[in-house]
């Protein structure tokens, strides 16, 4: 509710309710311990007051808006609820039927919604309190989703997160949040984002009846402005250790201590994925809350706009400023940071994506590259230095420099689809190894076991284009995992970001580690860079899948596999040389517990300790802490 500092009354939007006498006695009184300076104050007299419409702008006349919106819930009916950074969407989440229409009417087919529950006990009902730590953070002040084990017989439609063997929970954080759970039958809801799929969360009323008049059947409003959009944080437990998924409402903007001092400011702009840019100055980095996916105007508009308030609140020197910018030569972040160094005449600075998560990491934990460090970055997809898509990389960092000293093997990327469809991706990589033939008969053995999403004439383009050359190659992790998740059918297409790589994830809590399912995976040297054999992972997945091996167990222990070569990796290069002993990793797929459990086994033979950042996200939504990092390395070493 900011429009400026310093944090007053008057630049806050409750300036436009003028306090009763009695507030502005209790405002003004510095001995009102519990009021003084809450600019926030307000009573039923001179607050926000809230109106209860239907999507198509008419009032509805009721005695009480809250109770009549709880009502309307357990009717079945979806409410737009505008709340503190931006509009939720409620709807009964025990019902088939309700979260089915949502489905429907949100153009959200799969991807998870979060469930609001009203106090502890309620949420024992749907999850599992594991690991015990998690009942501080359900009800730390920052209030984020966290993703809990399902609790076996639970009320929840299973249509709100299927596949996961997680929900995503979380209490009220407001009080008219409590005061309309309380009302309702169930005491838990659904609370996702107001917004349409790929766009951001509606903040004002404008947006919500003319962007979701077909998604809601009412809007609930209050008449405070909000100011800032500010989406709910996720939190989730990898492995042992707390890690936020998405940095939101609670947990930023907040001051992040740079190990090593500024020279001059910095304002960095973040990746297009899970977008959060941020600025630096002196030994400091703030990021704003998630911006999200940079594929709509609005978002791109909400990353400048946060970007300005902080480059205002800060004070930052825009004309003596470096601008960051990764090194992806497409990504509209890029071109907006290339826009505003232009205009302030400032110079750009160009920095790798993984070595940018895994400075991240390495800022963030308080590591300074004066000796080696080793660190992981594990993802989707970044532009590497060869003009090859990396995806899965061991780096070395030294001062201001590093090197790449391990990857997985180069497979063909033929087109933005084969991330959609990953049978397209394991096509074209069977196609590189085996031959279209074979490549094409484990397409149809495919086909015939759980059904193609696409015609098979697409799959037969995609041979072609691999035995013509007409691909770009890539060690992406992302893509190994997805084709593994297609090849297991727990997933056949994605619908959302990370989805098959997720679900594999959530699919590998129902197994075992089998030693005998598949054999270590191989790693090479060449050109002086180990290389993992992720091909032949592909191949024992198949083989295990032949020999009658259970999915779930398949699928951990490909996970811990991974995750040991990685390790491996690691250990051969620490091996008789004097390294760093604790080995940041970043990347989204550094959230996943069986690849890090993979990682640690090997470490810990060796007395090395894998560690992840705890105030930004290790996926995209922390690549501009690393980016700000590899500025002050930069001033520092040269």
């Amino acid at each position: 509710m900011m429009y400026t500092v310093p944090y007053d009354r008057e630049n806050t939007s409750m300036r436009a309710f003028p306090l009763c006498e009695e507030c502005l006695k209790e405002y003004t009184d510095p001995n009102n311990v519990r009021r003084f300076h809450a600019q926030g104050i307000s009573c039923p007299r001179d607050g926000p007051r809230l109106t209860l419409y239907t999507i198509d702008g008419e009032i509805v006349d009721c005695r009480d808006p809250v109770s009549e919106v709880a009502k309307l819930i357990d009717e079945g009916l979806i409410v737009a609820i505008k709340g503190l950074g931006g509009f939720h969407i409620a709807a009964l989440a025990s019902d088939d039927d309700v979260v089915a229409k949502l489905r429907h009417r949100k153009r959200r087919p799969s991807k998870p919604f979060a469930v609001m529950a009203l106090d502890l006990s309620v949420v024992e009902r749907l999850v599992y309190l594991e690991p015990p730590y998690v009942r501080k953070v359900l009800e730390s002040p920052q209030r984020p989703i966290v993703l809990l084990p399902k609790r076996e017989g639970s009320p929840v439609s299973k249509l709100v997160s299927p596949g996961m063997a997680f929900e995503g929970v979380f209490l009220p954080y407001t009080p008219l949040h409590y005061l309309i759970l309380a009302e309702t039958r169930d005491r838990f809801a659904i609370m996702t984002s107001g917004n349409l799929h790929g766009e951001p969360m509606c903040r004002d009323e404008e947006c919500v009846f003319r962007k979701l008049r077909n998604v809601v059947d009412y809007v609930l409003v209050h008449n405070r402005e909000i100011v800032h959009r500010v989406d709910d944080s996720v939190v989730r437990d990898s492995d042992g250790e707390l890690t936020i998924v998405r940095c939101g409402r609670g947990y930023a903007p907040t001051w992040i201590r740079i190990p090593i001092e500024l020279q001059s400011d910095v304002v960095a702009m973040g990746a297009d994925l899970c977008n959060a840019p941020g600025v630096g100055f002196e030994n400091r980095a703030v990021l704003t809350p998630y911006i999200g996916d940079l594929d709509s105007f609005d978002a791109v508009s909400d990353m400048v706009r946060e970007l300005e308030f902080l480059i205002d609140a800060y004070r930052i020197d825009t004309s003596r400023t470096i601008v960051v910018v990764d090194k992806h030569p497409n990504y509209v972040s890029r071109a907006r940071g290339v826009e505003l160094a232009h205009r302030w005449r400032s110079r750009i600075v160009e920095v790798q994506h993984h070595y940018a998560h895994v400075l991240a990491t390495a800022c963030d934990r308080g590591i300074v590259p004066e000796e080696p460090v080793i660190g992981i970055a594990i993802d989707g997809a970044g532009y590497g230095d060869d003009g090859a898509i990396w995806g899965c990389e061991v780096l070395m960092l030294q001062g201001s420099s590093y090197r790449r000293i391990g990857r997985a093997e180069y497979l063909p990327l033929t087109s933005d689809r084969d991330v959609v469809y990953p049978q397209r991706f394991l096509v074209a990589t069977m196609t590189m190894l085996r031959g279209s033939s074979k490549a094409l008969e484990l397409a149809r053995w495919l086909d015939e076991r759980y059904g193609m999403p696409i015609p098979f004439r697409e799959l037969e383009l995609v041979a072609k284009l691999v035995e013509v050359g007409r691909y770009v190659p890539t060690s992406s992790l992302g893509r190994v995992l997805d084709t593994i998740s297609i090849l297991l059918g727990i997933a056949k297409y994605r619908s959302y970001e990370g989805e098959p790589a997720i679900l594999l994830e959530s699919a590998a809590y129902r197994g075992t580690f089998n030693e005998d399912a598949i054999p270590r995976l191989r790693i090479v040297e060449r050109d002086s860079v180990l290389v993992i054999d992720t091909p032949s992972l592909i191949e024992y997945v198949v083989n295990a899948l032949e020999m009658g091996i259970d999915v779930a167990t398949i699928a951990r222990t490909a996970l811990e596999r991974i995750g040991e070569a990685l390790g491996e990796i690691v250990v051969r290069y620490a091996r008789g040389r004097n390294v760093y002993p604790r080995i940041p990793i970043g990347g989204g797929a550094a959230v996943n517990t069986f690849i890090l459990r993979g990682i640690k086994r090997i470490l810990s033979q060796y007395e090395l300790k894998l560690v992840l950042p705890r105030n930004v996200p290790p996926n995209d939504g922390g690549i501009a802490l690393g980016q700000i990092y590899a500025v002050a390395l930069m001033q520092r070493y040269g």
